[in-house]
């Protein structure tokens, strides 16, 4: 294994938790999970070489990671395909904690891929700063931006 496989194996050691994280938030169920971390996983090694050191490696992941799970929730959405059905809830929990997380990861994933981006980021315990730079607007747009998804939240049903 030359360096470069070395360094990108200890990088997404590193940082698995967070490249799943986007890709669960960008899914409804554990084999599209597997899917688009796969596709990040492989956006990430291909702009590996391209990555300078301008912006942190964490923020590099998130946005590699975030913009390869929009690219595909837009291709997917663009098909009109049936999901196939099974009779086993991989997601199925009955605990208190579980429901919530639940009934929130549903809310998240009605929002636009923008707006679940950035609720994902704030999430995190993401500064603005960091949030901004990810997604690529200013500190005071993710502010007015969190403001209007919380309240949007609030109100789904």
């Amino acid at each position: 294994m030359d360096n470069l496989e070395q360094e990108f194996a200890r990088i997404i050691k590193e940082h698995k938790d967070t490249i799943y994280m986007v890709c669960y938030m960008f899914s409804k169920d554990s084999s599209e999970v597997q899917d688009l971390y796969q596709e990040c996983l492989i956006n990430l090694w291909k702009s590996m070489s391209s990555f300078e050191g301008r912006s942190n490696l964490r923020t590099w992941i998130w946005r590699v990671s975030l913009n390869t799970c929009i690219s595909v929730d837009r291709k997917k959405r663009r098909r009109d395909s049936l999901p196939l059905e099974m009779d086993i809830d991989l997601y199925n929990d009955t605990d208190h904690e579980t429901k919530q997380i639940k009934m929130l990861h549903e809310r998240i994933n009605k929002l636009g891929p923008f707006d679940r981006a950035i609720i994902m980021l704030w999430l995190e315990n993401m500064s603005y700063e960091e949030i901004g730079a990810i997604v690529g607007i200013s500190t005071k747009n993710v502010s007015i931006r969190l403001y209007r998804i919380k309240e949007q939240l609030k109100n789904m049903k």
